[in-house]
């Protein structure tokens, strides 16, 4: 999850890796708010726009919609979802059940060279935490969970937290917190590692768990999520 949050992976040009650039490149855009929540999305527009065809950015579309991203209005076009805080504590909901039980997993199955790769992350984090970082900082933010989720060894379990945590993510472009909350996370997930690293299934999930509870009541403390009118 390295890189520009429009980069897209893949193969040499095809059908499918066009379908797949349209679907990486305006999820990115989504989760990063450049397309930002209650804005509509024309096709053709949109097309234009990423240099794709029609037919990829509507399946992209079609894919968005799945995961909840989206809305699609027949006749009307595709709307990007707002933030709904009760959405949210839903989201976050899900991730304390799948995600620390992934976390001691990921205690259990850790290697050496697993352990270098959540540190270097949190080394990079380190270098990440004035506001104008905040997109940055989100990636490296993925770029963690995505990577614990990984280290669980479940693909099925690892998907489905990369679909929630995404869908949360996009909290951090509107209540992204203060510089000293931003240490604060890091501070989180060397916690996290910390008890990943001592093999200590309990450990792991107290440390995700808490890790998750103090996001939620960060957002929930933002003054700008009411003042946006995304309060319940």
């Amino acid at each position: 999850m390295q890189g520009d949050l429009d980069t897209p992976r893949g193969g040499p040009a095809s059908d499918l890796s066009m379908q797949e650039r349209a679907y990486r490149t305006i999820r990115s855009r989504i989760v990063a708010c450049r397309f930002p929540p209650g804005s509509s999305l024309n096709e053709g527009s949109v097309a234009v726009e990423l240099q794709l065809g029609r037919t990829p950015v509507r399946q992209a579309f079609d894919r968005l919609r799945q995961e909840g991203l989206v809305t699609v209005h027949p006749r009307r076009g595709v709307e990007v979802r707002g933030f709904e805080i009760g959405e949210l504590l839903e989201i976050i909901e899900a991730r304390l059940i799948n995600e620390c039980h992934a976390a001691g997993l990921a205690a259990e199955r850790a290697t050496l060279a697993d352990l270098a790769g959540l540190e270097e992350i949190i080394l990079r984090s380190g270098g990440a935490t004035d506001p104008h970082d905040t997109e940055r900082l989100m990636l490296l933010e993925q770029e963690f969970h995505a990577k614990l989720a990984d280290i669980a060894g479940n693909t099925v379990l690892a998907n489905l937290l990369r679909n929630l945590c995404d869908r949360t993510i996009r909290f951090w472009f509107v209540a992204s917190g203060r510089p000293g909350q931003r240490h604060h996370v890091i501070g989180q997930h060397a916690d996290i590692v910390a008890a990943v690293a001592r093999g200590n299934r309990s450990d792991a999930e107290t440390a995700m768990r808490r890790h998750l509870l103090d996001f939620r009541e960060s957002v929930l403390r933002q003054p700008e999520l009411v003042t946006r009118g995304y309060a319940p």
